[in-house]
């Protein structure tokens, strides 16, 4: 039982150095791109991307951030033409935002350097890697409620026009 539980603290140990690095690349990636959108927008952008259409209230939700904070960050993305609002055909009162085409662009010019970076940093500790390791980073990331990437932009129109 001690082994376990000092499996388990060592286990959380380097991911806690992981996600550090992560956040890292991930701050880098998108600083790169476009040195005017924060991380927590590209998060915002990223919400968009992997769920389609979606109310301000629920970004704020999934980026666990007060309403007004949210729609302050929205406002800014808007500005930057990387969202756009989006009236429902069906009740005119409800608001959704989409990502414009800049908005898709940018995440994809984000999503390639953040995979070149982790390339990179792969191909450096090559020799340590198990076969192991990316399928219980896979069930990690599901466990955490990741969307896998090829999902993102299923049934989801750059201009917001839901299919």
């Amino acid at each position: 039982m001690a082994r376990a539980v000092e499996a388990s603290a060592d286990a959380v140990e380097a991911l806690l150095a992981a996600s550090r690095a992560l956040v890292g690349i991930a701050a880098r990636s998108v600083a790169d791109v476009d040195p005017d959108v924060t991380l927590p927008q590209y998060r915002a952008l990223v919400v968009l991307a992997s769920r389609g259409p979606q109310k301000v209230a629920d970004i704020a939700a999934e980026l666990g951030v007060a309403p007004s904070t949210g729609t302050r960050m929205c406002d800014r993305l808007i500005r930057k033409d990387l969202i756009r609002r989006h009236r429902v055909e069906t009740d005119r009162r409800v608001v959704r935002l989409v990502l414009t085409t800049e908005g898709r662009r940018l995440v994809d010019r984000v999503m390639r350097r953040r995979r070149a970076a982790l390339s990179a940093v792969v191909a450096a500790t090559a020799e340590v890697w198990h076969p192991a390791v990316a399928p219980a980073l896979r069930a990690f990331a599901e466990a955490a409620g990741d969307v896998p990437e090829q999902d993102w932009w299923l049934g989801w129109p750059a201009d917001g026009e839901v299919a």
